[in-house]
């Protein structure tokens, strides 16, 4: 559950955003005052303090500041930026397995001062850049998702724009320019602190181990691009410089001049047209070129809808023939993907050798279900929902023959009616699903 903005820094927020809007060539000039106030910096905490995480290179957690005072911490804190002395310390990396299992993702983690100066800065600045951002970019923004950037594909395909142009930028956090980025910055800024501490972020030095433990720095002032995956204010980094080709695409005309739905999520993005599709493709990859980005070619392409499916956001879309009917329609369906890594995720947690006590097992696993379903809910998603349920239920009578040293498959003893009712295993089926027109459950 997210906390409430108090109602001091809503009137703050709502007082920038309406500026922002009535204004399009405004450039704010006194916001550094903003960050260290008191109402904000305090938000700032509890948001971050929700989030949780790890500790960053200084090994503070938020134990540690709340046994410290968290009040005399903060007041600290809005004293070291009110007089200038905050400076940030550099990013401890982590790597994170990938989506399925399959290598590894680095991620970088601030200290948790950092984090809380980088989400003031955040609810200062996020009102002001949502004034201009595109209703075709979802990642990352106040009221938006996910799922909403996937209802917009599959009724974009639905009706007739079935020309999709399969984009995937190619390490896009990591390649985003620092001087263009922060000329975006500048277009609504000239707030020389709060410029200089947004640099500051850009240029901070990574922490990594070597092979013998022994930490060591990387990039500092001379990295000329990026912004570190992990930060709290990366996303709305990310989505300003991503503006730069939506604000082109909005420019050229290309809704009209090829009947093209452009959808933005962070740095993913499809565009879909009822044809002239690697036109659209063609005038892309250059804009995107000039801007000191590229596709990412093995995986761009075009793709017909009607015969062919292409992934987004974890859903795979294309042709599906009813079962009631025979008649062929433009699914929206969990793609391959995404089923793997739930099963990934389910056979983490009922591997052998773990020893927790049950209800703690069916927590973890109930937790992993929930989440799935809530997010695949829309769409085709019944026959996926039933497989995979079956899937849980044989992992889970598995583990409990493997624990109890039942002989056979155990499904005398952990019969499907036990683990999903008695044992307490949450079930994909139980869960509500978002229905629509025009395609079949």
């Amino acid at each position: 559950m997210s906390l409430p903005t108090p109602p001091k820094l809503q009137r703050l927020q709502a007082a920038l955003g309406a500026k922002a809007k009535q204004e399009s060539a405004y450039r704010f000039y006194a916001l550094y005052d903003k960050v260290y106030r008191a109402d904000v910096l305090a938000h700032a905490y509890a948001l971050s303090r929700q989030a949780g995480g790890a500790p960053g290179v200084d090994g503070q957690t938020f134990a540690d500041i709340e046994a410290q005072g968290r009040e005399r911490w903060l007041a600290e804190l809005g004293e070291d930026l009110r007089q200038h002395r905050y400076q940030p310390q550099p990013v401890r990396r982590v790597t994170i397995p990938k989506p399925g299992g399959v290598g590894d993702r680095p991620l970088g983690i601030p200290t948790i001062r950092d984090r809380v100066v980088q989400t003031a800065v955040k609810l200062v600045l996020e009102p002001i850049f949502e004034a201009d951002f595109d209703p075709a970019a979802y990642g990352y923004r106040p009221g938006r998702s996910a799922l909403d950037a996937v209802r917009c594909v599959h009724e974009a395909l639905q009706h007739g724009y079935t020309h999709v142009v399969d984009a995937d930028l190619s390490q896009y956090f990591d390649t985003i320019p620092h001087a263009a980025l922060m000329r975006c910055l500048a277009r609504r800024l000239s707030d020389r602190h709060l410029l200089r501490l947004v640099k500051a972020w850009l240029k901070v030095p990574v922490e990594v181990r070597e092979a013998t433990g022994r930490p060591r720095l990387q990039g500092g002032k001379q990295a000329q691009r990026g912004t570190p995956q992990g930060g709290v204010i990366s996303p709305l980094l990310a989505n300003i410089y991503m503006h730069r080709y939506i604000k082109a695409f909005r420019k050229h005309g290309l809704a009209e001049s090829y009947s093209a739905v452009l959808v933005n999520y962070a740095d993913d993005f499809v565009v879909l047209c009822r044809g002239n599709a690697q036109q659209v493709l063609d005038r892309t990859r250059r804009w995107l070129t000039q801007i000191g980005l590229r596709l990412n070619e093995e995986k761009t392409g075009i793709r017909d809808a009607r015969t062919e499916t292409f992934d987004f956001l974890g859903y795979s879309f294309g042709p599906r023939y009813s079962m009631k009917n025979g008649w062929r329609y433009v699914a929206a369906r969990p793609s391959r993907k995404a089923v793997q890594r739930f099963q990934h995720r389910i056979w983490q947690r009922l591997r052998p050798g773990n020893l927790a006590p049950w209800p703690e097992v069916a927590a973890r696993i109930n937790w992993v279900v929930r989440g799935w379903g809530n997010y695949f809910a829309y769409g085709t998603v019944i026959d996926t929902r039933r497989k995979l349920d079956w899937y849980v239920y044989e992992r889970v009578r598995d583990f409990l023959r493997r624990r109890h040293k039942v002989q056979g498959i155990g499904s005398g003893q952990f019969p499907i009616l036990r683990v999903q009712g008695e044992l307490g295993v949450l079930t994909l089926e139980s869960l509500p699903r978002v229905r629509f027109a025009n395609a079949s459950a």
